[in-house]
């Protein structure tokens, strides 16, 4: 029996290279689909290339609080108009030392550009650094889609039990704790459970993270990836930049549809 999974590239949107990797891997059917980061000023044109994938490949919406421009500028969440790091983001905001509203703000803003771009709703919403697990965005989410109707599907917690990448995986299903089962209860449909996550800053280590996703991830379970291509606005962006060329190339490799073939794997479209 052919088992499905779903193959989703975060951080479309974030620099032209990266958003043309995703979409060459879309086209080969590669993907299910890809998450979209809105607050960049080439999201126009990104948006406008992707539009003819609509409702073949699922296109995400890719919350953002660290390390980048806020769109909403200077708040308490971006004092100097720039997002913070993780590591200054989530406990000023337990804290109160971030206001709520600013965060929301900022949220509504990267949702608002989403919806210009490709007029429609996202597919499905998952965060960079996978923030949507933060409380604050928790609360965001409920009282944005508090109608049933049009409520996208939420990126999950990652699956625990993979030795080497144990504290990393640890440390995101802490943050993750309750999420699964609290949105799930507020009525949004989970990607669950999550697969792909390692130290990229080796990443020789991406192909066989992939290839045990191939080989055990469940039925509609979900392997996130980052792949794209170096140039320089990813340079000047994010330090993520040689590792993206790798993940493309397994993604895009006659290897890689080899091992899906011959453990009766098939990727899910953005229609599933």
């Amino acid at each position: 029996m052919t088992r499905r999974i779903r193959l989703i590239a975060d951080d479309y949107g974030l620099a032209p290279g990266v958003s043309t990797g995703i979409l060459d891997l879309l086209d080969r059917g590669r993907l299910t689909g890809t998450s979209c980061m809105t607050g960049f000023p080439e999201w126009p044109d990104a948006a406008a290339r992707m539009k003819p994938l609509c409702g073949r490949a699922a296109v995400g919406l890719h919350l953002t609080l660290t390390d980048q421009p806020a769109i909403t500028g200077q708040s308490s969440l971006a004092p100097e108009g720039r997002l913070p790091p993780l590591r200054s983001l989530a406990l000023p905001v337990l804290r109160g030392g971030i206001d709520h509203r600013d965060v929301h703000a900022e949220l509504d803003a990267q949702y608002d550009r989403f919806i210009e771009g490709l007029d429609r709703q996202p597919d499905f919403i998952d965060g960079h650094q996978h923030v949507h697990f933060l409380p604050v965005v928790r609360k965001w989410l409920r009282a944005r889609f508090s109608e049933a109707a049009g409520r996208p599907a939420l990126r999950g917690a990652p699956a625990l039990g993979n030795a080497a990448v144990a504290p990393k995986v640890a440390a995101i299903a802490a943050v993750a704790a309750g999420f699964n089962r609290s949105m799930g209860r507020a009525s949004f449909t989970i990607f669950e459970p999550l697969a792909g996550i390692y130290d990229w800053r080796h990443p020789e280590r991406f192909a066989p993270v992939l290839q045990a996703a191939v080989d055990a991830l469940p039925e509609r379970g979900l392997f996130m990836c980052h792949p794209g291509h170096v140039d320089e606005t990813l340079r000047a962006r994010d330090p993520m930049q040689g590792v993206r060329e790798v993940e493309f190339a397994v993604l895009a490799s006659d290897a890689f549809a080899a091992s899906l073939a011959r453990a009766n794997v098939e990727i899910m479209d953005g229609r599933e």
